[in-house]
């Protein structure tokens, strides 16, 4: 799994941003704008080609194998020195004793766990006190659903006031590899409101699974195609029963230098690139 480049940060709600290069958007009513200089990003992985069961390796292992795969506590390890993020994996998420980790490391025990602290007080530091794996077993399958199914709702029938019930107060939305985010619920709603869910743009959606997470495939109208084509895949994460951060990774072109190239995003060319790394690699349908 690719790490994030230098430059991200997280929320307290664990949302992914370029806080070193970008600062929130205060006005939600400017549209999303350009993208970052370099379009690099934690890249969304589908479960089935992680290949990480449930349940941790272990005794010694801390974490939860798909707690390490989250985009929060993903993004949290690029905050981290190498040796530590290495001992942390091996320690916390795969189980290995100190000993061993010393052995693969080819340092001593004492540095393993001097670097395993400082690892630990850096995490802990940037994810939220709850995994999203804590929060799906809390909610259960049938809440889930129905959150996701309101979710879906809301989107389709570009109603505000019901995406707005469902969102928590401190809530983020973010868009790699757009510079623009938004924060808290009421900028959301904001922006919402006035450019993806105005009616202009009409939507349908897919429901798949990123990271451990639910994560919905979202498709834009476009009158010229006559087709809903692919526009972003939507990672969900939730704090009891709302969502408290969306991450959707745009596959659209955004080498527009103008915000306003953005207020009717859906007209902008698929990028190829960005397709196939998320839609095509989950295994997507196009849509008619």
């Amino acid at each position: 799994m690719s790490l994030p480049p230098r430059g991200w940060a997280i929320t307290s709600a664990g949302s992914l941003l370029w806080a070193d290069v970008v600062e929130r958007d205060g006005k939600p009513h400017t549209p999303p704008g350009a993208p970052v200089a370099e379009a690099v990003w934690i890249e969304p992985y589908p479960d089935e080609s992680i290949g990480i069961p449930a349940g941790r390796a272990n005794p010694q292992a801390t974490y939860e194998q798909r707690e390490a795969i989250e985009l929060a506590f993903v993004a949290a390890l690029q905050h981290l020195a190498a040796k530590q993020r290495a001992v942390l994996i091996l320690r916390e998420v795969l189980g290995f004793t100190a000993q061993e980790v010393a052995a693969t490391l080819q340092t001593t025990v004492a540095a393993v766990n001097s670097a395993l602290q400082r690892a630990r007080a850096g995490v802990e530091d940037r994810v939220p006190a709850r995994t999203q794996q804590a929060t799906l077993r809390a909610l259960g399958d049938h809440s889930l659903r129905e959150l996701v199914d309101r979710y879906v709702d809301a989107w389709e029938r570009c109603d505000v006031d019901a995406f707005a019930a469902l969102l928590a107060e401190d809530a983020t939305f973010a868009m790699p590899p757009l510079a623009t985010w938004y924060t808290p619920r009421d900028a959301i709603v904001s922006w919402a409101r006035e450019f993806s869910l105005s009616g202009a743009w009409r939507w349908r959606t897919v429901l798949t699974r990123a990271n451990a997470q639910p994560a919905l495939a979202f498709y834009a109208w476009e009158d010229p195609a006559d087709a809903y084509l692919p526009f972003a895949l939507n990672v969900l994460s939730r704090r009891n029963r709302l969502v408290s951060d969306v991450t959707a990774f745009i596959v659209r072109a955004t080498d527009a230098a103008e915000p306003e190239a953005y207020v009717r995003f859906p007209e902008q060319p698929i990028d190829r690139q960005r397709l196939t790394d998320t839609f095509e690699r989950f295994g997507l349908p196009r849509l008619s």
